[in-house]
């Protein structure tokens, strides 16, 4: 049992990240030709591009992305939940796909953050298709925060800002979560 869910979840984990990391590139204009990104259509496309048919976009945003994570997302918990044999209500079931989406967003964020200060100490070669996208896909949160905390002698501490803001949001969504399961 515990393998099918394992199995089940990493699956359905990987394929939601892809199409999740396939929306944030999007949002913040990644280059498109980039082979990460080309990667990331190319292994999307097969259940992202029947779906626009009936999901449009809004104001340039793929919502098609959102949707087939949020419904992939909800089959995943469905599935984990039916092995175990618990029963959920509808509301319990929509917000534990939406507090999964939700993490995953913030871990998405808090390891691309993290891997970006580390590549700063190295300075990898910035035409990198890697380093490009990481670059790309974190700049909206460092670049706020670079302004909030400037550096200081040369030593950017901005990353450790925005580190330090995404676990606090995790561990408070954790909180509001563990807050709604007590209400039951």
């Amino acid at each position: 049992m515990t393998a099918t869910v394992f199995l089940i979840q990493t699956v359905f984990g990987f394929y939601i990240l892809a199409v999740i990391l396939r929306f944030l590139l999007q949002c913040v204009r990644a280059d498109f030709y980039n082979p990460l990104v080309q990667f990331l259509v190319r292994i999307t496309n097969p259940l992202l591009l029947p779906l626009r048919r009936f999901v449009p976009g809004y104001r340039g945003l793929d919502l098609a992305s959102v949707v087939l994570a949020f419904a992939l997302q909800l089959l995943e918990v469905l599935l984990v939940t039916a092995l175990f044999g618990r029963s959920l209500d509808i509301g319990g079931v929509l917000l534990v796909t939406v507090m999964e989406l939700l993490k995953l967003l913030i871990n998405i964020y808090l390891w691309g953050v993290i891997i970006q200060a580390v590549l700063s100490w190295i300075n990898p070669d910035p035409r990198h298709p890697a380093a490009r996208v990481l670059a790309q896909l974190t700049a909206p949160l460092l670049r706020p925060a670079r302004r909030l905390l400037p550096p200081v002698s040369g030593v950017d501490l901005s990353p450790v800002l925005v580190v330090v803001a995404l676990i606090f949001v995790s561990l408070l969504l954790q909180d509001l979560l563990g807050m709604w399961s007590g209400l039951r």
